[in-house]
């Protein structure tokens, strides 16, 4: 790179026009949130449909713990009107689930970003939980049947997986230079 210009500045263009460069460091977190919503939809044996981890919740939380510049309640939105279409659930349930999920892991970031990732463990289950209230909410709203005790098996899932999503991500994070 040249002198005085970050590393992932855009090149001038002779024209005078700037060149847009790839980066690993800009580009990692499409890609993540990407594979969480294909782990998402992946098929899975009736017993354990009720276990499937919130990967997008969970990748949202971990975004936005690590890069809350980047990824806030837009992403939460957008990245709610996709699992809506991708799962054929009522358009805008989890978009208005994952964006106040979002919202409040913006609010809290900073004071939990001082905690180790087996304490923010207790602060993320209270996340997920009224992630899957404001989901309730909704379906109340529309008038669908209340669901059973099984409809809240998956916090206690995203509970005891974030721990190691938030260590294996940080490594990764850090190996690409997000800090």
């Amino acid at each position: 790179p040249a002198r005085g210009r970050p590393p992932t500045a855009p090149r001038p263009l002779p024209g005078g026009g700037a060149m847009i460069e790839f980066s690993p460091r800009r580009w990692l977190l499409v890609p993540s949130l990407g594979v969480v919503l294909l782990l998402t939809l992946l098929p899975l044996p009736e017993w354990a449909s009720e276990l499937r981890p919130p990967w997008v919740a969970l990748t949202l939380l971990y975004w936005i713990l690590a890069t809350p510049e980047r990824v806030g309640v837009f992403w939460g939105w957008a990245m709610g009107l996709l699992l809506d279409v991708s799962i054929g659930t009522i358009l805008g349930q989890h978009a208005l689930s994952l964006a106040v999920m979002a919202w409040l892991m913006v609010s809290l970031q900073r004071r939990l970003r001082l905690y180790p990732p087996f304490q923010q463990a207790l602060a993320v289950l209270l996340l997920l939980l009224a992630e899957r209230l404001v989901s309730l909410w909704v379906m109340g709203a529309l008038g669908q049947p209340t669901p059973g005790l099984p409809y809240w098996l998956s916090t206690l899932t995203g509970l005891l997986l974030w721990p190691w999503i938030a260590l294996l991500s940080r490594g990764q994070r850090r190996g690409y230079g997000l800090g």
